[in-house]
């Protein structure tokens, strides 16, 4: 679903491609202070090591620091996704954090055409977008967009300017395109301990299952004996002792078949 430039400039949005890097040609390398980058990705790779579920977070953060960004974000195509609800924002940083787990359409987007294409974009976005999604944000003056896939799992991470016309050169190009790499390294390490704890959920799942069937054997035993017992006596026999002799296995089995409906839901 390809859009077209006129499609995309009747929704407020300015893509451009940025393959072949000459759009930044004429535009001043900005000063940057290499510790502090060294700093950044020290930070995210320990983030890969200790902490793990907060690596996305992480990236945004550092792409503002890094990139003197106003706002940075990480958006995925969403699992059971729909044309009106296509894009999840998983991570954001900076002055567009309140729309952290924001969803969006498959079109129009910038994101939509990064995928597209494979290769980073440029990108600004004017009031007609904002209206056309009902929301109220600060434009984007220029902005860099990258792409990602893994796993089946496709998104972008950005990084915004909401006052600067020409807010990034070609080192934040560069520096994006590491960052990309290293998103896309979170996810499949994301997928893969969610992959993990479901398999370790199973396991449990299974082990509570048996030991619950050895719970409820016993009980089920017991009653089988009693109604042995009662069926060789001559005669009716005394109906209120019998119900009171069950009384107590049935509602042992009653509460473990109550422990096994909430087995799945355990499991998950």
């Amino acid at each position: 679903m390809l859009q077209t430039p006129a499609q995309l400039e009747a929704a407020g949005l300015e893509v451009v491609d940025l393959s072949d890097e000459s759009y930044y040609a004429k535009r001043r390398v900005h000063r940057r202070d290499s510790s502090m980058q060294m700093e950044g990705l020290h930070r995210i790779a320990m983030a890969f090591v200790q902490r793990p579920e907060t690596i996305l977070q992480e990236l945004v953060d550092a792409a503002v620091r890094l990139c003197g960004a106003d706002s940075a974000g990480i958006s995925i195509e969403r699992e059971n996704k729909t044309d009106e609800a296509f894009y999840h924002w998983v991570a954001i940083a900076g002055e567009y954090s309140p729309f952290l787990n924001a969803v969006l359409p498959r079109t129009p987007s910038a994101c939509s055409v990064s995928l597209e294409r494979g290769t980073p974009q440029l990108f600004r976005v004017d009031q007609r977008f904002f209206d056309i999604l009902g929301v109220e944000a600060a434009p984007v003056k220029d902005g860099i967009l990258l792409p990602w896939d893994v796993e089946e799992t496709r998104g972008t991470i950005f990084i915004l300017s909401h006052a600067r016309n020409e807010a990034f050169d070609i080192e934040d190009l560069h520096l994006m395109q590491v960052l990309a790499n290293f998103a896309a390294m979170g996810i499949r390490q994301q997928r893969q301990q969610e992959k993990l704890r479901n398999q370790a959920a199973a396991a449990a799942a299974v082990s509570m299952a048996n030991d619950l069937a050895h719970q409820i054997n016993n009980p089920l035993q017991s009653l089988t004996n009693v109604l042995y017992i009662a069926k060789q006596r001559d005669g009716v026999g005394d109906e209120k002792t019998l119900a009171l002799k069950l009384e107590n296995d049935f509602e042992r089995l009653t509460s473990l078949a109550r422990r096994l409906l909430e087995l799945p839901n355990k499991a998950t």
